[in-house]
């Protein structure tokens, strides 16, 4: 009788996990709204299916036109096909959805390149083009979700903005004076706009992963994954579901804070023997 009674209970279990989400709504009933930047592959794509697995109503973009609709497809996001670099066409996707939706209550800017080359080999154009990719739109975005905050006859009493930084903004190696400047920017960013957001009650918050492998993980070696303390190389889903966690409503009082996901490797001393 026990066996049967731990198997019909083990039944009931996966019925509830293949059970569709109830989504994730404000106090007048409606879904939260989520725009990801970079949202086609890697962190990004994991950010969009958490969301939507969630139940969010769920909106990215990306300049990647094919990876964006395969996405879209496999997830219900809505996608606009943008350069984040571009002011105009950043803005536009926000704008569209302010249209579609009324406003949106979490702005998550994942998007940047990762882009190394020795310091007398990088011009100062190239060095330039990383920051228009990484941390311009941090900018771009936050500032035209403030703009439309303001406007509003009935505020909302929700927001939150989730940036994606690294722990490059802490430490570095030769030849990635572009890609860190850019971290150490969102770094500085994220603080200075949840004081200056508090007005819109927004929060924000950056996420600093380590290593994290977007593909072929099983091609790593053990070295690889033991060199960390939490014995792995970092997935995806491990910073998409800090950003599930960061938006419940229950963590507005988590703000202007940078959370390091990295299996502890920035923790770990390191001395050449």
């Amino acid at each position: 009788m026990a066996d049967n009674y731990i198997e019909r209970k083990m039944e009931e279990l996966e019925a509830r996990k293949a059970m569709p989400k109830k989504p994730v709504s404000n106090r007048a009933g409606h879904k939260r709204r989520v725009f990801v930047t970079g949202g086609a592959s890697g962190i990004g794509k994991a950010i969009v299916k958490a969301f939507s697995n969630e139940g969010y109503r769920v909106a990215f973009c990306d300049r990647d036109a094919e990876r964006g609709k395969e996405t879209s497809k496999e997830t219900g996001a809505l996608f606009f096909p943008a350069d984040v670099s571009d002011k105009e066409a950043l803005e536009s996707c926000l704008q569209q959805l302010f249209d579609r939706w009324g406003d949106v209550d979490i702005l998550i800017n994942n998007a940047g390149i990762s882009e190394f080359s020795p310091l007398t080999e990088t011009t100062v154009e190239e060095f330039d083009r990383i920051l228009s990719i990484n941390l311009r739109p941090v900018f771009v975005a936050s500032r035209y979700l403030a703009l439309h905050r303001k406007q509003q006859t009935f505020p909302n009493p929700y927001g939150r903005i989730i940036n994606l930084c690294s722990t490059r903004y802490l430490m570095s190696e030769a030849g990635t004076e572009g890609y860190s400047a850019s971290k150490g920017g969102i770094y500085s960013l994220t603080h200075a706009l949840a004081v200056s957001l508090a007005e819109w009650h927004i929060t924000v918050n950056s996420i600093s992963p380590g290593w994290i492998a977007t593909h072929d993980y099983d091609q790593l070696t053990s070295q690889d994954h033991l060199q960390h303390p939490s014995g792995r190389v970092g997935r995806p889903e491990d910073i998409a579901r800090m950003c599930v966690f960061l938006c419940q409503d229950g963590n507005d009082f988590i703000n202007g804070e940078n959370i390091v996901i990295d299996g502890g490797m920035t923790k770990k001393m390191i001395y050449v023997e």
